[in-house]
């Protein structure tokens, strides 16, 4: 009976686990051989094992690769604490007892369910010198400001990017603090009404404490996110201007698609796993230090 219960259960699974081998751990290990190869994308010649000369050009001979570096770590740290507070303010204001607040969860998370390339298309429109945003800036400060073509200026293409990813994810961190607050037994707060606590204590004594669970995934998922962060620079800026907006994910698939030097796109890959998986490892073990 246990045979064939298992044999049911392998059976089951198999079609999760031959997707997770084929699109997960085959590329996986594929991309960490490549790393150590000149694979071009289109070569005569069979690749050659060149050990770590991908990873000391890296760090030796590419200009674009420390400003790639300081650049996604710039994002992931403005992005990640103004989007887990603006999403836990949201959370609050859509757990209250209002009338329509089942309308307002839609609309917060209605950009998450939208693709991020249309995002970023329609963001880069409203970001130019005749945009929306611009005209919007115009009148509400009574034309005393008009303006640029945000996404061509070094200084202000990365806080626009930053700004339209915030907005575009905000409501799915936004559902995660949700379900974090409604897991909060509704006794704490009676009990805290009865011994007269005001609404930023019973935040602070009650609401603070039964989130910490929902804090540890929403910074270690947004992190990861935000180090991962590709798409809209790809279609907004491509990278530019004068690779002020250039990220390491951007610049693997650049040297690996557009450069053809998979090898060292895959490198760039490498390097970029373990720079995440280390933040990761920092954060989930300062969290449940805390905890």
């Amino acid at each position: 009976m246990l045979r064939r219960e298992g044999r049911t259960a392998w059976l089951m699974a198999s079609p999760a686990l031959i997707l997770l081998i084929i699109f997960m751990i085959v590329p996986t290990i594929l991309g960490f051989v490549l790393g150590f190869t000149n694979a071009r994308l289109v070569s005569p010649t069979a690749p050659q094992f060149i050990g770590l000369e991908n990873f000391v050009r890296a760090f030796t001979r590419d200009p674009v690769l420390p400003k790639s570096l300081i650049n996604t770590l710039y994002f992931a740290g403005v992005v990640v604490p103004i989007h887990s507070a603006l999403a836990l303010a949201l959370a609050l204001l859509v757990n209250t007892k209002l009338r329509g607040r089942n309308l307002f969860r839609t609309i917060y998370f209605i950009p998450v369910v939208t693709s991020m390339v249309a995002v970023a298309v329609l963001w880069r429109f409203m970001y130019q010198q005749e945009g929306l945003f611009n005209s919007l800036l115009s009148t509400f400060t009574g034309s005393a400001i008009q303006g640029m073509a945000w996404l061509n200026e070094p200084g202000t293409a990365m806080p626009a990017i930053m700004l339209m990813s915030i907005w575009q994810a905000v409501g799915f961190h936004m559902v995660v603090w949700l379900s974090g607050l409604q897991t909060i037994p509704g006794e704490l707060y009676e009990a805290a009404t009865v011994d007269g606590a005001n609404a930023w204590q019973k935040f602070r004594n009650v609401t603070w404490p039964g989130l910490r669970p929902t804090l540890i995934v929403v910074v270690v998922t947004e992190t990861i996110g935000a180090l991962g962060v590709f798409a809209q620079v790809n279609v907004m800026t491509n990278g530019g201007p004068l690779d002020s907006t250039s990220t390491i994910i951007f610049q693997a698939v650049r040297a690996s698609v557009k450069q053809q030097d998979v090898g060292y796109g895959a490198a760039l890959s490498l390097l970029f796993f373990l720079m995440v998986l280390v933040i990761s490892l920092i954060q989930s073990r300062w969290t449940r230090e805390k905890n």
